[in-house]
């Protein structure tokens, strides 16, 4: 559900007074120099900008984003425009090649946090057309904004602190939770939403934990020639980002963590795996999927 201009931040931004600072201090040698200055500063501006509107969201947040007209439906679940726009059906389609079930017959499905996108409507379609049935978790905002189908349950709640799930334990053929964990990591408890979760699924059962924000590996690719010429056209800088190795970073999603899911699954005899995203989705240099079965 989220964005991450934020999750993208490099320390290399110019901030007010370094732009004041650099105009003060470079010699250009053209108007042309001052005016690439002034339009990457104004390009850095924007992006913080865009930051606000979309970090540190929580659970209330995304409820009342929900029924905001005034936001588009990406926007709704976290992301600007330009993240998903145009997008969602290659997510979609990577969803499908990691969550095989649902191509499946008669098959019961669960998305926790699915949001108001277009990714929950597809959801829909397939389950429709394999005889699935459906459920939706979210709060009851979101729900508002999903169709309803004899196929579908929705359960209104802050998973997993919500009613009818001890009845599901054991039964549920396919979970999937995208762009939700690291809200979870964030605001609430990952053990809890990963152990009720794994007690969900049905015996051959699979849940697809997708899009994990994980800046170990955004590290990693910015480090890489790749990833410093991502940043460079990005930020409109010839500046390469600052990266820290062997740091922790407070509040984020990282390799230790993720390799904890699987351990924390694995424990429970569940095998659990992680997963790239395909090349062609909008933060798969910087995020990964967990796919975790029940034997």
């Amino acid at each position: 559900m989220r964005t991450d201009k934020k999750e993208y931040h490099c320390k290399g931004r110019v901030n007010r007074s370094e732009k004041a600072s650099l105009a003060s201090t470079r010699n250009f040698s053209d108007s042309a120099d001052a005016m690439r200055l002034l339009t990457t500063a104004l390009h850095l501006e924007m992006v913080a900008e865009e930051d606000k509107r979309f970090a540190d969201l929580k659970f209330a947040d995304f409820r009342r984003m929900a029924l905001d007209r005034s936001l588009s439906r990406h926007e709704k679940v976290g992301f600007p425009n330009s993240y998903r726009e145009g997008k969602e059906q290659a997510i979609f389609d990577d969803i499908l090649s990691k969550l095989k079930l649902l191509n499946a017959r008669r098959k019961s499905v669960m998305d926790i946090g699915p949001g108001c996108s277009a990714l929950p409507t597809m959801l829909v379609d397939i389950c429709r057309r394999h005889d699935h049935s459906l459920i939706f978790v979210d709060s009851e905002e979101m729900l508002s904004q999903l169709p309803d189908a004899p196929f579908i349950t929705k359960i209104a709640g802050y998973y997993p602190h919500c009613a009818g799930l001890d009845e599901l334990q054991g039964k549920i053929d396919a979970i999937l939770t995208y762009s939700v964990v690291h809200y979870v990591f964030a605001e609430s408890n990952l053990r809890e939403f990963l152990d009720q979760s794994l007690a969900l699924l049905a015996p051959g059962g699979k849940m697809l934990m997708g899009d994990l924000p994980n800046i170990s590996k955004r590290k990693r690719f910015f480090s890489s020639s790749t990833g410093i010429a991502f940043h460079q056209e990005f930020m409109k800088t010839e500046e390469p980002p600052e990266v820290d190795f062997n740091k922790v970073e407070r509040g984020q999603i990282d390799d230790a963590v993720i390799l904890s899911l699987l351990m924390r699954a694995r424990s429970q005899g569940f095998d659990a795996y992680v997963l790239p995203q395909r090349d062609d989705l909008p933060m798969a240099n910087r995020r990964e999927d967990i796919l975790i079965k029940r034997p």
